[in-house]
């Protein structure tokens, strides 16, 4: 009862916000209007209930003209129920979509603000795919919390309706057994009551483990998907390597999870449907073991036997419902506990960042990006950086080097506000503009005007703008290619798409740009004409470099380095050795 009350609480959290957000009146109108076809439809079954007396009666009597009457009768109720199920599944249809809409929203604003999907994997966060979480819990959450919510409305209504017919006909047809009439009041509903507790009890019995069984198989299954497309991004890698045995060996042992564990639900549920089949067809003659004694001693008539089924399995499928929706609800419960833990990921992340132990601080309009009592540590807590009175000062380049793990592409993490783990702090001018060029730029899957300009809109920049940075950047080419689609990471060679990110940079035009080995793939010529381009068309822009050729010292004004320390590594200004003196030959 606890993990009930715990799971209805956390479902109760997940759904009402959508009730109370600015789609609220469409999804409160929505709601109610299947919960009122839903109840119209109760009160259709209980007129069913009904004619089934009349019908069998007029049978039994062999009377024509009811029976004629109640055949007319029957088409006119049957036909304003098929009208109430078929707007029903209309208007639950609409209300999926829209809540799953507003859902997916909430999920990717969450996950994608202030880069908690990076804070979340820094943290080993137990929030597993989440593309997962958002692209299918949801929809599995919104469609199963309305059929649930639904049918459990269903269950209480038609119980409420029933039980009063079932406890009339109680008294109408008296248990009958050896010949004599038992009295007790309402056995008809005591004995559904009996048959529903049991069959809920041992149902319980039989399926409680695919609660847990169906919350890894959607994990598992999860994971196999995501490195299946992992292998497909890369793919080149892969071929060069010629990994594809190796690759095949680790899909298959993740799908073999997949396969282990369904076959787990899949013995789980035989003995869960052999039951809960049992069950099922028991229900269609047991009420009639029950009133079949009153009947032969013409007690009551062949319409109110029937009545009596009808309504005593109304009651008994209400009080069933819980058997009847089992493997629904392990499934759903397994959904509210993934949807939960994404939740919960996204709200740690976000406090993580809300109370950082590295603080980014404003400092005056100019004077560059200082550290004062910087101490950045791994995620372990073990130390990796410090800095204290250093500053990237405006206007001067500099070129950050030290050994490959010191923490140099922490360092601009750090800067760029995603890197959580330390103390001290940063002050950087207020409203400067920062851009991040890593040695693998990212482009989007789209248009190559989008995938340049990103995280611009494509309209930001005019195609002349954009086809003249591409001619800078040395591949003119592709200026008659901007509106193709492309999935760029993969179509372009790593040297391209880093002379991209320097198009990109130019366009975007920061007043700090950090390269992190971002030229690395080119030539040197091809590096020094792109750096040459930058420090021509950007004059303003203060350039911080992470590189390891020392050909790259001669567009820099200022060096650095990270020199071991009791803290790790320290950034502290490097010494460069004085330029030989280069004479003039005279004559």
């Amino acid at each position: 009862m606890k993990a009930i009350r715990t799971t209805l609480a956390t479902a109760w959290r997940i759904a009402v916000p959508y009730f109370n957000a600015e789609d609220k009146w469409m999804g409160r109108g929505l709601l109610a209007a299947v919960v009122v076809i839903e109840l119209a439809v109760v009160g259709l079954t209980v007129l069913f209930n009904r004619w089934n007396n009349d019908f069998y009666n007029a049978l039994q009597e062999r009377n024509g003209d009811v029976f004629t009457f109640q055949i007319v009768y029957f088409c006119v109720l049957a036909a304003i129920w098929i009208a109430l199920k078929v707007y029903q599944l209309y208007l639950n249809q609409w209300l999926q979509i829209r809540w799953r809409q507003w859902m997916t929203e909430r999920y990717l604003g969450g996950w994608l603000h202030d880069a908690n999907h990076y804070q979340m994997q820094l943290t080993g966060d137990a929030a597993d795919n989440p593309d997962q979480r958002i692209a299918e819990d949801t929809q599995l959450f919104v469609e199963r919390t309305l059929a649930l919510s639904i049918g459990l409305l269903n269950a209480v209504v038609t119980l409420a309706s029933f039980v009063v017919i079932l406890w009339g006909l109680s008294n109408q047809a008296p248990l009958h057994l050896f010949g004599q009439d038992i009295a007790i009041p309402g056995y008809l509903v005591w004995g559904a009551l009996i048959y529903a507790v049991i069959g809920t009890a041992l149902t319980h019995w039989i399926g409680w483990p695919l609660v847990d069984l169906n919350f890894r198989q959607q994990r598992y299954e999860a994971d196999f998907r995501f490195n299946l497309v992992r292998a497909r991004e890369n793919a080149e890698q892969i071929a060069l390597l010629r990994g594809e045995p190796a690759e095949r060996g680790e899909l298959s042992e993740r799908f073999g999870r997949v396969a282990e564990n369904f076959m787990r639900i899949m013995v789980r549920t035989k003995r869960l449907t052999a039951f809960t089949a049992s069950y099922s067809q028991a229900s269609i003659i047991f009420p009639y073991i029950l009133v079949a004694p009153a009947y032969f001693a013409q007690k009551i008539q062949l319409g109110g036997m029937m009545q009596t089924a009808s309504a005593f399995n109304s009651v008994q499928d209400s009080l069933s419902f819980f058997i009847s929706a089992y493997r629904t609800l392990a499934e759903w419960q397994s959904v509210v506990e993934r949807l939960d833990g994404f939740e919960r990921s996204v709200e740690n992340a976000t406090a993580s960042r809300d109370n950082p132990g590295v603080a980014r601080v404003h400092s005056p309009a100019a004077g560059g990006i200082g550290f004062k009592d910087l101490n950045l540590t791994r995620p372990s807590g073990s130390p990796l950086i410090s800095a204290d009175g250093f500053r990237f000062s405006d206007n001067e380049h500099t070129l950050i080097v030290g050994p490959s793990g010191a923490g140099k592409s922490t360092l601009f993490r750090a800067i760029a506000g995603i890197w959580p783990f330390g103390s001290g702090s940063i002050a950087i001018p207020a409203e400067a503009t920062l851009m991040m060029l890593p040695q693998r730029p990212y482009f989007p899957v789209g248009e190559l005007r989008a995938a340049i300009v990103y995280p611009a809109e494509a309209d930001a920049f005019s195609d002349e703008q954009v086809a003249e940075a591409l001619r800078d950047v040395g591949l003119p080419a592709l200026a008659e290619q901007l509106d193709q689609h492309g999935h760029w990471n993969r179509t372009l060679s790593l040297g391209e798409q880093q002379r991209l990110g320097i198009a990109r940079a130019l366009l975007h035009a920061p007043q700090y740009l950090f390269l992190d080995e971002a030229t690395a793939s080119l030539d040197e010529p091809s590096e020094a004409m792109l750096y040459k381009l930058l420090d021509r068309k950007l004059p303003d822009t203060t350039i911080v470099s992470i590189g390891h050729r020392s050909t790259l010292e001669a567009f820099h004004q200022r060096g650095a380095m990270l020199t071991p320390s009791d803290n790790g590594f320290a950034l502290q200004d490097r010494v460069r050795a004085a330029a030989p003196e280069v004479g003039l030959a005279g004559g």
